[in-house]
């Protein structure tokens, strides 16, 4: 019997806590049989939440992904400091519960470009080493300000009185390399206390949800998953159908004219079911508890709009690029053989 063929695409993973994300790529590996998965964001292991995954060739498209702004849930506890700056570390610094009015007096201060110090215990390096392994060790880690985006921050759900807020919950819009954490302990010590996060849940990155996800454990177990097609990453890119003969030039690297505004875009082809290969046979369309396919371009783009029941692949993600023929679209990641 001839082998199954590789899936390449994309799968939203609801990640628990206590677990790295590298342990859910791990699993997803074995669940897939493919070595070949990468993920879009690490998550601490005491948070929980939205993994995105790209399996196979799908895998160079992770650049390309509009996976910000992140979205987070975090419980946040005042009154101390850990050194992890979660509820697993030990308490460093202690200080008086803070009032309503001056956390949501700091919070602007909080939103927009800021320059962030992460926490001793992440995955910066210093001198080479990851800096949490030097805090681990017990030695000092002095780290430089990041620049992050912080889109919003919303409290809510406050807990003891108005004058001293022993917790809150706490949704942060953000952009990659942000630390949730760090923000806690901003916001706290601006209000003239201290916290610690005592929960972490991602729900969203950009277009990708964490409605849409499927749990670890369906993994774990060897329940049946489906593996969303790998045009689904790209949601959020202008798409271009091809013609046969422009799909033989694209996945040999050779330009096509380009029908569709933007600087990037995602050249797709339609078969018939009954024209489709194994591997689209592994990646059907996803339900409607999974990742919404984006519509198909205009009729006008198409010239004519593909049959309902057409399977619509990705052929190459493209970059557009001005010539004496006039705009083109360059391939930068193919996903078909020649």
């Amino acid at each position: 019997m001839a082998p199954r063929p590789t899936p390449d695409g994309l799968l939203l993973v609801d990640k628990p806590a206590g677990v790295t994300s590298h342990d859910v790529v791990n699993a997803a590996r074995r669940a897939l049989g493919e070595k070949r998965i990468g993920h879009g964001g690490t998550l601490d292991p005491f948070a929980t939440g939205l993994l995105v995954l790209l399996v196979g060739r799908a895998t160079r498209l992770l650049r390309w992904l509009h996976d910000e702004p992140k979205v987070y849930e975090a419980t946040v506890r005042f009154g101390a400091e850990t050194d992890t700056e979660d509820l697993e570390g030990q308490v460093t610094r202690e200080a008086p519960l803070p009032s309503r009015v001056a956390l949501e007096a700091a919070v602007p201060s909080w939103t927009g470009e800021i320059d962030q110090v992460p926490p001793a215990y992440s995955a910066k390096r210093v001198d080479g080493r990851r800096s949490y392994e030097l805090a681990r060790e017990g030695r000092a880690v002095e780290l430089t300000p990041s620049r992050v985006r912080v889109e919003s921050i919303v409290l809510s759900d406050f807990t003891g009185g108005d004058d001293a807020v022993a917790s809150c919950r706490m949704r942060v819009a953000c952009g990659g390399g942000t630390y949730v954490r760090s923000l806690a302990r901003d916001l706290a010590r601006a209000a003239g206390s201290a916290a610690h996060l005592v929960a972490l849940r991602r729900t969203r990155a950009g277009v990708f949800t964490l409605a849409h996800s499927v749990p670890l454990e369906r993994l774990r177990d060897g329940d049946p998953i489906t593996i969303a097609p790998a045009i689904d990453a790209l949601e959020g890119y202008p798409f271009q159908l091809l013609s046969d003969e422009e799909v033989a030039h694209v996945v040999r690297g050779i330009d096509v004219e380009a029908k569709v505004e933007g600087p990037f875009a995602a050249l797709i082809s339609a078969s018939s079911p009954a024209d489709a290969s194994d591997a689209a046979v592994l990646r059907p369309p996803p339900p409607s508890s999974a990742v919404l396919r984006r519509p198909p371009p205009s009729s006008a783009v198409l010239r004519r709009p593909p049959p309902s029941s057409a399977v619509l692949s990705l052929v190459a993600f493209a970059e557009r690029r001005d010539s004496e023929r006039g705009a083109r679209w360059q391939p930068r990641v193919v996903m078909r053989d020649v």
